[in-house]
């Protein structure tokens, strides 16, 4: 956060997900591996996500999520507005057990998009709360029930 309002066309602004001295105590190594972060010339940010290996059905849909907020969060914060979300993919696959979970999921008709709301007073990433998110507008479908695999 620092570096991209100091330096806001600085080529490093990167967090890296993977700490190989660490991976032999994991349960499973990060999927996502690593993201950076760019400012235009219009002062948006962008997020740039690469994805080593990733489960289409269960983990893609909260990597989305959690990267975009994570773009919002930071671009509010450093005072820019919000560019775009860009997602690299290394081993994308559907799991054999959630074939008829994604088939029933592209079956349901789309709900309008929420829009995502956050206390425009915080000023600083470690400051937020939940009670400072909302998402306004969402509408979901009953959950779909699918086994992670590890």
């Amino acid at each position: 956060i620092n570096g991209l309002q100091k330096d806001p066309n600085g080529r490093r602004h990167i967090i890296n997900s993977w700490n190989a001295g660490e991976i032999d105590q994991m349960a499973l190594p990060p999927c996502h591996v690593m993201c950076q972060f760019y400012v235009n010339k219009n002062k948006e940010l962008s997020c740039h996500m690469y994805q080593r290996s990733v489960d289409v059905y269960l983990g893609l849909p909260f990597n989305i999520a959690s990267y975009a907020l994570l773009t919002h969060l930071i671009a509010q914060v450093c005072g820019y507005s919000v560019g775009e979300l860009i997602i690299s993919t290394g081993d994308t696959h559907v799991y054999h057990n959630h074939v008829e979970q994604v088939k029933e999921q592209l079956s349901r008709t789309e709900f309008s998009l929420p829009t995502l709301w956050l206390n425009p007073d915080i000023k600083d990433i470690d400051k937020f709360t939940m009670a400072d998110i909302r998402l306004d507008g969402y509408n979901s479908h009953g959950a779909i029930k699918a086994e992670m695999a590890v």
